[in-house]
């Protein structure tokens, strides 16, 4: 753990010590375990010492020189300053970093530039579509009329001609791209050509692949789509919490979205810490790391195949990774728990065509603690072993706390 998030655990100890050993207990599950959820990471010590600010103290309804709360003089300053580098880091002309979320970023992007009842199309949900993308449970599915495009059946690639297909016959409002489970670069390009032919508002849904952005280990949505939405966390390292990308031309309608219409007072504490994340992945250190992600991931992804797993499309290009594991007996629920027993956390998610649940995993977090490709042959065998039934569970488990051992996310 580094020294200053001794030094405050040591005052939570004496404050609070039920609450500080469950806050041990966390540091040491994620220390002991594999974290291969593809949503997440780990942040810098630099963040979390901005999560942990006096910045969590100030309230700041508004935007830099228009709040409406007094004393808000050095906020400002921290907003400009994640503001510019966002700006920077991404090539967009606007940025707004106050949405407390991916999805409240999607939701303001949506109330910018749509109003209840408007068509939206975008990636169907059995096939990586995210809950903001239609769902009947969510807010989106409920006040927009969502039509879902999808994948080949034979490839799990994104099916263009259907997208364009259904976009001539629907006419929508606006087309999302973007996924939760997709492990494929998305053609931005292509997405905006068929914007344009039928005169609707393109949003990229950017949570996972933005901190590959960043790195230049994916390309940028920023050039094609009128709306950017991303998250902070994931690859990028920075605080839970989301951000939105725009031009000029609709940068007011986009802060107005986001406060007052869906949004309060911003969270000061975490849009230190974003501009800490951004400052951070501007680095070459984080190109490096961003690119060694993706390295991990594909060597990951094709010595699962080797062991029998179906990977959904053949590999992947981003730090995420969708597998089916059947042909080692087993769904992807049981899989899910069998991993779990063993020290090994990840996701299930939909398969396409199918009711069937598979697996999804990145490499972002592992990457973080250093691991490259040949740890990842260690882990594909060891996932393996275990949902073969081969490897016992207290036998993998000491096998991955003898490599997250070699492997910390925090030393100090």
């Amino acid at each position: 753990m580094p020294v200053t998030h001794s030094l405050e655990a040591d005052v939570l100890r004496r404050q609070d010590p039920e609450l500080a050993e469950i806050l041990l207990g966390e540091l040491d599950r994620q220390s002991t375990t594999l974290q291969l959820i593809a949503a997440e990471n780990f942040s810098s010590p630099a963040v979390l010492a901005a999560l942990g600010s006096p910045l969590a103290n100030k309230y700041a309804e508004g935007y830099p020189g228009a709040r409406h709360h007094g004393g808000c003089e050095i906020v400002d300053v921290a907003e400009r300053l994640a503001v510019d580098r966002a700006k920077a880091l991404f090539g967009a002309e606007h940025a707004n970093v106050q949405s407390h979320s991916g999805s409240s970023a999607v939701l303001a992007a949506y109330a910018a530039l749509l109003r209840p009842g408007d068509t939206v199309l975008a990636l169907g949900l059995p096939y990586g579509g995210h809950l903001t993308h239609g769902s009947p449970a969510n807010f989106s599915g409920r006040w927009f009329d969502f039509v879902g495009y999808g994948v080949d059946a034979e490839t799990g690639l994104i099916d263009y001609d259907q997208v364009r297909t259904l976009a001539r016959t629907h006419r929508p409002k606006a087309i999302v791209c973007g996924s939760i489970a997709y492990p494929r670069h998305i053609d931005y390009a292509f997405f905006r050509e068929v914007a344009d032919e039928v005169g609707a508002y393109l949003i990229a849904d950017a949570a996972h692949p933005m901190g590959l952005v960043a790195g230049g280990a994916a390309p940028s949505p920023v050039p094609y789509a009128d709306v950017v939405c991303a998250t902070t966390h994931k690859v990028l390292r920075g605080p839970r919490g989301g951000m939105i990308l725009c031009g000029a031309e609709l940068a007011e309608r986009v802060d107005r979205a986001v406060f007052p219409f869906t949004q309060g007072g911003a969270q000061m504490h975490t849009i230190a810490a974003k501009a800490v994340a951004f400052g951070e992945a501007a680095t070459p250190a984080f190109k490096l790391y961003a690119h060694q992600v993706v390295a991990n991931a594909r060597a990951l992804a094709a010595l699962l195949a080797a062991e029998g797993l179906v990977v959904t499309t053949g590999g992947t290009d981003t730090h995420l990774i969708t597998a089916d594991p059947a042909p080692l007996g087993v769904d992807g629920r049981t899989a899910r728990g069998r991993l779990a027993a063993a020290g090994m956390v990840l996701d299930c998610c939909a398969l396409p065509h199918g009711d069937a649940r598979g697996l999804r995993l990145g490499t972002a977090a592992v990457t973080t603690q250093g691991m490259g490709e040949e740890e990842m042959a260690g882990i594909a065998a060891l996932l393996a072993g275990v949902l073969r039934g081969e490897t016992e569970s207290q036998k993998a488990r000491d096998q991955v706390r003898e490599l997250t051992g070699r492997f910390q996310p925090y030393t100090g």
